[in-house]
């Protein structure tokens, strides 16, 4: 992350050199100290310099921005987001969100990471600095975050941690997944003791982690996490000193549950609590907006303005040891400031980022443009053709008529998968799904070219396709090709057309390409403008409606079949995942009992 010389700064700060801009007449948001009050604020080059009487920092070229009947309040920070999943590169995302107030975001790229590797990451890195949206970046604990491992384009391992944990743009250990302490993972030990050697913060995932379980994680050093499923579970992790961050993505609805910890149990912990999105889509953040959102929906919820923008500030910074670069308005931190007029209502006018006047009338005030991209990033689509026979789950059970598990979507906790089990027809030794009643082919097809073996088949149900298939190259953990059918051939098609067009997201019926969604870079994201995107986002929601599908983001709901790190069922290209016992099992099942004695229903 690019800073100003220190010797420059210090002679900044002491007036030595006129101010580049000079804010007056606003109100500043203190969220240091809780208060509200009349300052001028002082900026030079990309860092605040003097707050409060600032005449003497004033020279015939700075700039003039007239605050008057507004607050200053400081960027919004998002404390834990996996930009990739909104389908924008860094440019396009930046523009998506600095209107709305974020000017940071801590991440770990992860998706770029198992695409395109460490050269990959550094280019990103460098589009990063060009740009208004700073990005702190934690390096992943490692990479894949299945268990068991899956395969994937690049891999962080110990080695990795060794190495990379030096470099300046690292501010942390990204996600660390509970499973992976537990099971005292040999790379994750290692890169967590490398951080310790380091002094970087270890940032943790530890879902509905209460007991033993979360007094082991949090002997292994893990500061935070964004995973609570309900508050009492977020109330545990304070008491026991974590900080904590209540998520509220595009498909994951967790602020009402989780700001009861502040707002029905004790107001004095909100400074151990902060907002993160996790994952966002393009049309979502045009519609509602990003941070700013999770501010007005905690003031609606009860939350004291000046406790919401803490939340969505100062807290992040102090959590992620940050504070000393972002967070609030302060001397020395970066010149992330937004022009607010009511702060219950919270809607951004102006968004001065890294120093510079970013957004006017809440529009950006200047061009953002790409850079170009290089091979590394544009040609990740590695896998060769499948056929529809490929497509298709198989037996050696001699019978018309076989027990399967079934992926199905637990709709009171989103990502949650449960087991569903079904009957299904059997046809010359192929088990068939059965769209009637809601149980569809589901695999996950290998896309970097690291193995020659046939992909794996399950299924899934909670979709109601009644017709065709979609894919996606576009889904964490892995970003392999994930897809869902009502039959093989469609599915076959839906994959090949994403092999052969460097990816996307894809919806197939009748042999037809219905929608195509393009994701050239690593096949997971696009320079699109982000009404562009939402856009194409709104057609392909509304063709998989026109198949059946009734989720709130079907395709978004797909991707997030391949996540093993949550209960209780996931699909990788090595097979079915079953969370508890941490492998794979094949989903026709040898009696007509349930898998295991966790999923009888």
């Amino acid at each position: 992350m690019l800073q100003e010389d220190l010797r420059e700064m210090i002679d900044a700060g002491a007036a030595k050199f006129p101010a580049d801009i000079v804010i007056c007449n606003g109100q500043l948001v203190n969220v240091n100290s809780a208060e509200i009050y009349q300052a001028d604020v002082a900026i030079y080059r990309s860092q605040i310099v003097a707050t409060g009487d600032v005449s003497e920092y004033i020279g015939p070229n700075t700039q003039r921005i007239d605050a008057t009947g507004k607050y200053l309040v400081p960027g919004l920070i998002d404390g834990h987001l996996h930009i990739e999943c909104s389908k924008l590169s860094m440019t396009s995302f930046a523009k998506a969100v600095v209107p709305h107030g974020t000017t940071s975001i801590i991440s770990g790229l992860d998706q770029y990471v198992v695409t395109s590797g460490l050269e990959g990451v550094r280019e990103v890195l460098d589009e990063i600095d060009m740009g208004p949206l700073k990005v702190f970046w934690g390096l992943p604990f490692i990479t894949p975050y299945t268990l068991p491992q899956s395969n994937v384009g690049f891999n962080v391992t110990a080695e990795t941690h060794r190495e990379v944990q030096k470099w300046p743009e690292v501010f942390g250990v990204w996600e660390t997944v509970s499973e992976f302490v537990e099971n005292q993972h040999d790379d994750v030990m290692k890169a967590i003791e490398l951080a310790r050697e380091n002094r970087l913060p270890v940032f943790g995932c530890a879902p509905m982690t209460r007991g033993k379980k979360l007094n082991s994680v949090l002997c292994a050093g893990l500061r935070l996490d964004h995973e609570s499923y309900d508050h009492q579970e977020m109330m545990e992790k304070v008491r026991k000193g974590m900080y904590v961050l209540i998520r509220e993505s595009s498909i994951s609805h967790f602020m009402r549950e989780n700001l009861k910890i502040v707002t029905h149990l004790n107001p004095r912990i909100s400074r151990r609590v902060s907002f993160c999105t996790d994952d966002v889509i393009a049309s979502d953040i045009m519609a509602n907006g990003h941070m700013d959102k999770l501010i007005r929906m905690a003031i609606s919820c009860g939350v004291d303005p000046m406790t919401a923008i803490q939340m969505g500030s100062i807290n992040s910074a102090e959590a992620y040891r940050i504070d000393h670069l972002v967070g609030s308005i302060s001397p020395g931190r970066f010149a992330d400031i937004l022009l607010v007029e009511d702060l219950c209502k919270f809607e951004i006018d102006t968004v001065i980022a890294k120093g510079k006047l970013t957004v006017e009338n809440g529009k950006m005030a200047y061009d953002l443009q790409p850079p170009v991209r290089s091979a590394t990033l544009l040609q990740s689509m590695k896998l060769n053709p499948v056929s529809a026979d490929d497509m298709k789950v198989r037996t050696e059970l001699d019978a018309d008529r076989v027990h399967a598990l079934s992926l199905d979507v637990d709709f009171n906790v989103p990502f949650v998968r449960k087991g569903r089990n079904v009957e299904l027809n059997v046809v010359d030794g192929v088990v068939q799904p059965d769209v009637e009643n809601d149980v569809l082919y589901a695999t996950v097809v290998e896309r970097f070219g690291k193995t020659t073996t046939k992909p794996a088949v399950g299924f899934c149900s909670g979709w109601k396709l009644k017709a065709g298939a979609m894919a996606s190259s576009c889904a964490p953990d892995d970003n392999n090709v994930i897809c869902i059918g009502t039959n093989s051939e469609d599915m076959a098609l839906a994959v090949n057309h994403l092999a052969e067009n460097g990816g996307g997201q894809v919806i197939i019926r009748d042999g037809k390409v219905l929608g195509f969604l393009p994701l050239p870079i690593c096949g997971i994201v696009s320079d699109l403008e982000p009404d562009v995107m939402a856009a194409e986002e709104e057609k392909l929601l509304q063709l998989a409606r026109e198949l059946g599908c009734d989720l709130p983001d079907p395709l978004f709901y797909m991707c997030c079949l391949q996540i093993t790190a949550i209960p209780d069922y996931a699909i990788t290209d090595l097979g079915v995942i079953d969370f508890h016992q941490q492998k794979t099992f094949d989903p026709v099942l040898r009696c007509g009992c349930s898998h295991g004695k966790l999923h009888k229903q």
